[in-house]
């Protein structure tokens, strides 16, 4: 089984999903460690009830990033991941943090990638009008929300919909798609080589 590390910044919902599909057997996979870099979050709870040790690196006891990066490194290595899982984990890593994890990086971003990097997703898909918005899951590259995608979900934009609505829409399908594209990594059908995502030996 592969070992995997999720990290979070805040109340888990992906982390519950992948946890909920790893109990159930639909992950060939253990996750064996929940860093947080914030303290007190109720992603960490969720990880103690499922009986999944976790560390928080704080980042604000850091004097800068760089400092606070290497900590972290220095922790997942500790776990020996074949996996490491971004779980709303609200920091940008520079490119020699990525570096070393090319390839079994992987992130979940709420919109229709290359479409709105970075946050505030919904908002900007209300206020441009679109008619359909959605979740990509990608590997992480030192590109922010730029590494190649894997998959993606679609949901409609209502005409009533709120920033709150359309958030809960995706996160629907965030909790549906992220354990898919993890279980597909941990039975060795997806791989990243040469800069782009490969399913089953053929590109995406």
């Amino acid at each position: 089984m592969k070992r995997i590390v999720v990290l979070i910044s805040g109340s888990g919902s992906n982390l519950q999903a992948l946890i909920d599909a790893a109990e159930m057997g639909g992950i060939n996979g253990h996750i064996v460690a929940v860093i947080s870099n914030k303290p007190d979050v109720y992603g960490l709870t969720r990880a103690q009830n499922a009986k999944i040790p976790t560390e928080v690196v704080d980042h604000t006891a850091f004097d800068g990033r760089q400092a606070f990066e290497v900590e972290l490194s220095n922790v997942i290595n500790r776990y020996s991941p074949d996996l490491i899982v971004l779980a709303g984990f609200m920091r940008i890593l520079n490119s020699e943090f990525v570096q070393p994890y090319e390839g079994k990086m992987l992130n979940i971003h709420p919109s229709l990638l290359p479409k709105y990097k970075g946050l505030h997703t919904h908002r900007r898909a209300l206020e441009n009008g679109d008619t359909e918005h959605g979740v990509s899951v990608h590997f992480v590259t030192s590109e922010l929300d730029g590494g190649p995608v894997i998959a993606q979900r679609t949901v409609k934009v209502e005409k009533s919909d709120t920033e709150q609505s359309l958030q809960a829409k995706v996160q629907q399908q965030e909790h549906q798609l992220y354990p898919e594209v993890v279980a597909r990594f941990c039975n060795d059908r997806l791989e990243y080589k040469d800069g782009k995502a490969y399913m089953d030996k053929k590109p995406l």
